[in-house]
């Protein structure tokens, strides 16, 4: 068996944040049922641009592969009667809607305990259930700037500037995914269920990390640094060379006592300016201007071979299409293949999760209410006729577009 094959999940999801962390769990063989509103057409990320289709994208390939998919009616009765026969089979409600939709939808613990005494209810919102934000809408974009992730982001002077990629949504998803674990664990020890209430502002400020603890305790104030420099460790930053960009990390004595001789200049390592590290933080910007005139005398490649050999930490700053190209992606099978019928072998990242040695599975995300039949006949076990009732009550959308 996968390792989370004894998981069922109901997740009412969309986007980015919350279908990651449950696009994790369903990798490891969880059973993720992604309710989907029929009045909106579904998941908005199935009408993300550019590459999208009809009710599919690859935004949304991306984030909902190996999971189920039912459109659901959850304001309307017959459509809660089928949400809580879900839960009543289910180990997890998952959601990452506003941090006040939870109660009106009535999905926490409170809510759904009657239903199931066992469930864990898992909210990541934008900003929590509680506090003066609770009711704000929250992105990504909108979760650097706010925690302080754009101010220490860029070159000094410039403008403040978001991560790359969307790491306050994909560092949600992990946490919410951890937690949905944690709570299942203790509610099936303790036969209770309990609320997770996580909020993408929350992880923002958590991942602050020691730099909060270094103002809070000592009023360091951090900046913006030069060629994307740590901000004690010297040097340990991006260095350009004849014609790239190469990143050298020293973050032990004795990689920087290696650089030097690896570069030729054995003496920069006794040198009482740069001896130890508080020494090299006193006189980086001296000690970088001598090493970025190194590094600009030969290609990057030469560079990162000398330094390999002599056990430097270095990399090349790569681009996507290289980073995706690197042997070591290909030894890792980080790009997996699935079969779908308008991208054929459509490619995509693997998730980083190893969990013993069973492959996981490989299915595209799938169709809005692709799963209805064998999710209300099968796993619920109603009867046709009953799909039939539910369907005309409005269950499933408008009685007359079900």
């Amino acid at each position: 068996m996968l390792p989370l094959e004894d998981l069922r999940v109901v997740a009412v999801e969309q986007y980015g944040a919350g279908p990651f962390g449950t696009l994790l769990l369903a990798d490891l063989g969880a059973e993720v049922i992604k309710i989907e509103d029929p009045s909106t057409g579904g998941d908005v990320g199935r009408y993300v641009p550019p590459f999208q289709e009809g009710e599919d994208s690859l935004f949304f390939q991306t984030f909902n592969r190996n999971k189920r998919s039912l459109s659901l009616d959850m304001g309307a009765p017959a459509g809660r009667a089928v949400f809580e026969d879900l839960v009543r089979r289910s180990d997890a409600v998952y959601s990452n809607l506003r941090g006040d939709i939870p109660e009106r939808l009535r999905i926490r613990y409170q809510d759904l305990k009657e239903v199931n005494p066992r469930i864990v209810c898992v909210s990541l919102s934008g900003f929590g259930m509680t506090g003066p934000r609770r009711a704000d809408p929250a992105y990504d974009y909108l979760l650097q700037g706010i925690g302080g992730w754009m101010s220490l982001t860029g070159e000094p002077g410039g403008p403040p500037t978001r991560s790359g990629l969307s790491l306050v949504d994909y560092s949600g998803g992990l946490v919410a995914a951890m937690a949905l674990l944690a709570g299942v664990h203790a509610a099936r020890r303790d036969g209770i269920g309990m609320d997770c209430d996580l909020s993408l502002f929350d992880v923002a400020i958590g991942m602050t990390g020691y730099l909060a603890t270094w103002y809070l305790n000592e009023g360091f104030r951090p900046s913006r640094t030069p060629d994307s420099a740590h901000p004690s460790l010297v040097p340990f930053q991006n260095f350009q060379t004849a014609d790239d960009w190469i990143v050298v990390a020293c973050a032990k004595e004795k990689f920087w006592r290696r650089l030097a001789a690896a570069i030729g200049r054995p003496e920069l390592a006794e040198d009482a300016r740069f001896r130890d590290f508080a020494a090299r933080r006193e006189h980086a910007e001296e000690l970088c201007g001598l090493l970025g005139e190194v590094f600009r005398s030969a290609p990057a490649a030469v560079w990162l071979d000398r330094l390999r050999a002599a056990g430097v930490p270095c990399a090349p700053v790569n681009t996507l299409e290289q980073a995706l190209a690197d042997p070591q992606t290909e030894a890792r099978q980080m790009v997996i293949e699935v079969e779908h019928p308008r991208w054929g072998r459509l490619k995509a990242p693997a998730s980083p999760l190893r969990v013993g040695s069973q492959p996981s599975p490989r299915r595209r995300a799938p169709a809005r209410h692709g799963d209805a039949r064998d999710l209300l006949m099968g796993l619920l076990g109603y009867s046709e006729r009953r799909v039939e009732e539910l369907a005309r009550a409005g269950a499933f959308g408008a009685p007359a577009r079900a």
